[in-house]
């Protein structure tokens, strides 16, 4: 019986720590913690367009796409080699007042893809599924 015991122990930790490191190596965006003005100096030195995820903690879209279409691997791969990715609380972050302002957003979630000026390239509003986050990467990326 102790060695079924420690045998079950062995196997339920293994599986733990399995599951642990495998959760560290998340798929899908992976959003950069720096202020707009940190986001346009990284894009004029890689040449990558910016992507704005501006949410608000209260919006149920916005947090079912946080879940879902932004943890896509392929939008992740798609996105991580093309963009440089910020996620910005719209209410709560200090950039998000003039975000919110200087790109007219007034509902949530909306989505931003712009230079290293800052000059608006797209903007998309509402909830958006992996596909159409792929489309929308493809339709910025020709221009």
């Amino acid at each position: 019986m102790k060695y079924k015991l420690g045998f079950l122990v062995i196997a339920l930790l293994s599986v733990f720590i399995m599951t642990s490191i495998s959760s560290d190596e998340e798929e899908g965006i992976k959003f950069e913690h720096a202020t707009l003005a940190e986001a346009k100096v990284m894009a004029k030195e890689s040449g990558k367009i910016i992507f704005i995820d501006c949410y608000t903690d209260w919006c149920g879209p916005c947090r079912k796409m946080a879940a879902t279409s932004f943890k896509n691997k392929k939008v992740g791969d798609l996105y991580n080699k093309s963009f440089i990715n910020l996620k910005i609380e719209m209410e709560k972050n200090p950039d998000g007042r003039e975000i919110s302002k200087m790109y007219k957003i007034n509902a949530y979630p909306t989505l931003l893809m712009i230079d290293a000026e800052g000059k608006l390239i797209k903007k998309a509003v509402g909830m958006h599924k992996s596909g159409h986050l792929i489309q929308l990467a493809n339709v910025v990326l020709e221009k």
